[in-house]
């Protein structure tokens, strides 16, 4: 699922080696590089900065640029914390909060289904939020920043460009108490999923094109790793994997004892390029996480698996409309309710 995209640190992880994916890669595929519903929020904007930061995309989109070249984990990394972020008290930037030494209370970022954030997506909106506090101090939110810069490395990757609604500002409330209960598991059944979604005011349309975002991006071994060796205590592997792909899995991840460190593409076809081969490969039992497969098992989701994997243009603007739709979820306006971060790890006051 989208909300389980793992990310690593470029400088600390061991990927699975993509020659054992050529062992069961199909001959046609090549390996390229609030808990209540939300309403959409009206206040949003396209032009919200035209006047008071008139140069925001540009400055965002220059460091993007910069920071999917020299660290390309940033793009799935950004992408999923714009996730966490809207699915934990709205997209209100309060996931980037760091806690304050001393206090004892732990905030979003500390919650344990948030330990494995790539720090390249913090560092990524860090720059940004410097460069454009540098051209437009006090004036523009972490929380906006974020939903542009996912936008550009979701482009970058070679998915939709479109156009972003700005208008957010930062929450005040940062609580990792909160974070369990509105995250998905990684062994969540697709009802539960689509609940989960339906308290965001998402569709079940929603979370399959949502889920598509795995067509970049890696997971750990433990989130996977229970479908090699016992998937749900049958003391047996996942029927619905394609035995070449349980093969490569279980060379890099053994049952016990393996690497923490080793990650696995999402998309073992095209796992540096957003296209629609997310789906296509669930129809191959190629998916990774036993979410993803069983959104084409399930006879609700399978038929919106197969449409969005026969056209790629119909994908790319589904996933464009859903993701505006996501970044109004909970979306926080004014001094009392929210701030503008000048530093988005810091409270204002």
């Amino acid at each position: 699922m989208f909300m389980l995209l793992s990310s690593f640190s470029s400088s600390s992880f061991l990927l699975i080696s993509f020659f054992f994916f050529l062992l069961f890669l199909p001959t046609s595929y090549s390996l390229t590089k609030p808990t209540n519903a939300t309403r959409r929020h009206r206040q949003l904007s396209i032009n919200y900065y035209a006047t008071s930061c008139p140069q925001l995309e540009q400055l965002v989109a220059s460091v993007t640029a910069q920071q999917f070249k020299e660290a390309p984990v940033s793009g799935p990394a950004t992408i999923r914390l714009f996730f966490h972020d809207c699915f934990v008290e709205g997209c209100d930037g309060s996931i980037l909060i760091s806690s304050k030494p001393g206090t004892g209370v732990l905030v979003e970022k500390d919650a344990y289904d948030n330990r494995d954030l790539a720090a390249e997506a913090f560092e990524s909106v860090r720059k940004a939020k410097v460069l454009v506090e540098s051209k437009c101090p006090g004036v523009v939110s972490c929380a906006d920043i974020l939903v542009i810069a996912a936008r550009d490395f979701v482009h970058l990757a070679g998915g939709p460009y479109y156009q972003v609604k700005k208008g957010r500002w930062d929450g005040k409330i940062s609580k990792a108490s909160r974070v369990n209960s509105n995250l998905p598991r990684a062994n969540s059944t697709v009802d539960e999923l689509i609940k989960l979604f339906k308290s965001k005011g998402l569709t079940m349309e929603d979370l399959v094109v949502l889920s598509g975002a795995h067509t970049i991006g890696f997971a750990h071994c433990e989130h996977f790793v229970n479908r090699l060796y016992d998937y749900g205590g049958t003391k047996q592997p996942d029927s619905a994997i394609d035995p070449r792909l349980l093969k490569a899995l279980k060379m890099s991840c053994p049952r016990f004892g393996g690497n923490a460190d080793i990650v696995a593409p999402f998309d073992v076809t095209t796992p540096f390029t957003f296209d629609n081969a997310y789906y296509g490969n669930l129809e191959a039992k190629l998916g990774l996480l036993a979410t993803d497969q069983a959104l084409f098992l399930d006879p609700r989701t399978k038929p919106l698996v197969q449409a969005m994997g026969k056209d790629r243009q119909k994908f790319f603007q589904e996933f464009a409309a859903a993701m505006e739709k996501m970044g109004s979820i909970g979306v926080k306006r004014g001094r009392r309710h929210g701030e503008k971060r000048k530093d988005c790890s810091m409270h204002m006051s």
